[in-house]
């Protein structure tokens, strides 16, 4: 894990960029897949998942979290075969990505990153975009 400096322009510049995001939620999404079927299934995305929530100071019900997952594969589930495809997977990321921008809007927050996060990848692509610095 590491520490970061961003505000909500350095997730929306980077989703914005829909070659480099593209690229890594495929790179995100080929490291869920495990058995590399091209889908994840409700029980593969919430496996991954429910480490985020146990990250959380609070551990919410059981029957928000069921909630949750309906309510995801009921949104980004396109073509309703009970299974998430990298397109919707890619849908899902971009919205949970701006999600996260608006809700940082322009404070500056510290955050503390896993290594391939889709975040951590956010704060490489505005770190790669910045001039060099001048003494």
């Amino acid at each position: 894990m590491s520490l970061a400096v961003l505000d909500g322009s350095t997730v929306t510049k980077f989703v914005e960029n829909s070659e480099v995001f593209e690229k890594c939620v495929k790179e995100c999404f080929e490291s869920l897949n495990g058995v590399k079927n091209g889908e994840l299934t409700r029980n593969v995305l919430r496996e991954r998942f429910d480490r985020f929530f146990e990250m959380e100071d609070e551990v919410q019900p059981k029957e928000e979290i069921d909630r949750l997952y309906n309510n995801v594969f009921e949104r980004f589930d396109e073509d309703r075969n009970g299974n998430i495809d990298s397109n919707e997977f890619g849908c899902l990321m971009k919205e949970i990505m701006l999600a996260m921008a608006r809700g940082v809007g322009n404070s500056v927050v510290v955050v503390a990153l896993e290594h391939d996060s889709l975040l951590n990848k956010a704060v490489q692509y505005e770190s790669a975009a910045a001039p060099p610095a001048t003494s």
